[in-house]
């Protein structure tokens, strides 16, 4: 039997890249509603939003506690206490040690408790009364600060790499040196460049207290 239409086999398409997660902290549902609403159609390099929802500054610590990769919290002043929102930023930079992720205090009240110190006092990054954050402005304010996380969490990924290399550099050195103090000889790789290519390494104790000979070479090259 012969079947003249062929099946083609399916080809899967790339999962798609994980969204910005954004958590709006507010008492409000209907903030929540409208913020979810404004947003829903935004996109930042290829990536969407997904958004978490707390409604009192326990909730909103207990969601970061569980999402260490939230990029964005907007974060209502005033919530079961005038200040609760301040609160929750403080605890966010010093309890839970994130400075990456972008903070964005929201109030209802205009004019509220001293803007400006509030601003200088508090590890924010920005600061809107409800009434003045049109859809644009939200829009606006959001983008900004999902470039800012994503810029520090390149920064803060090159800063573990590097640390990571140096210490790959710094055990074996470290090694050489204690078996030399004790008189014995040493032999291992050492990476020496970003490449992570190792330089074969012998170290021998000299005649005399304190001197050695380092020879190297560099490991075969395999063939293409």
């Amino acid at each position: 039997m012969i079947e003249d239409d062929m099946s083609e086999p399916e080809t899967q398409a790339p999962p798609a890249p994980a969204p910005w997660k954004v958590l709006i902290v507010d008492d409000d549902v209907d903030v929540h509603v409208v913020t979810k609403f404004s947003l829903s159609n935004a996109h930042f390099m290829g990536k969407r939003l997904s958004f978490l929802h707390a409604y009192s500054g326990e909730e909103a610590l207990a969601v970061l506690r569980s999402h260490d990769d939230v990029a964005l919290v907007l974060l209502d002043v005033i919530m079961e206490t005038a200040d609760a929102g301040l609160k929750v930023a403080r605890r966010i930079r010093d309890e839970l040690r994130n400075p990456l992720v972008r903070i964005v205090l929201r109030t209802g009240q205009p004019g509220q408790a001293l803007e400006h110190s509030i601003i200088l006092d508090y590890d924010i990054n920005d600061f809107w009364c409800k009434t003045d954050l049109t859809t644009r402005k939200l829009f606006t304010t959001v983008i900004a600060s999902l470039r800012g996380y994503h810029s520090l969490y390149e920064a803060q990924q090159r800063i573990g790499r590097a640390e990571a290399e140096l210490r790959a550099l710094r055990e074996p050195v470290e090694q050489a040196l204690d078996a030399l103090r004790t008189g014995h000889g040493w032999s291992g790789d050492v990476p020496l460049d970003g490449s992570g290519t190792p330089v074969r390494l012998q170290a021998a104790p000299g005649a005399d207290p304190g001197q050695f000979t380092v020879t190297g070479c560099l490991p075969p090259q395999r063939a293409v």
